[in-house]
């Protein structure tokens, strides 16, 4: 049985509703983080990355704002992918 795609929507900064697949989720240094691809654009190579947090029984999707842990989470993400290749 396939798992059903998750779709996130989030608000961007705009304030319009943007649409996303849930890809994967990872780990880096003890936090999890989110690998999201549009939905509306189904040709994009684009995956976002957002930080996850648990709030109860939700999880919360955050913009990573700090440069230093954004970038640190997308090296890990691109060396995760050429391991698999």
């Amino acid at each position: 049985m396939a798992e059903e795609d998750q779709i996130i929507e989030t608000v961007d900064e705009d304030g319009r509703t943007v649409k996303f697949e849930l890809y994967d989720i990872v780990e880096v240094d003890e936090k999890e983080y989110a690998l999201l691809l549009p939905v509306e654009e189904e040709d994009s190579e684009e995956v976002v990355l957002m930080r996850l947090t648990k709030d109860g029984e939700e999880y919360l999707f955050e913009t990573i704002d700090d440069d230093e842990e954004f970038n640190k989470v997308a090296d890990y993400v691109e060396n995760m992918d050429e391991e698999e290749e």
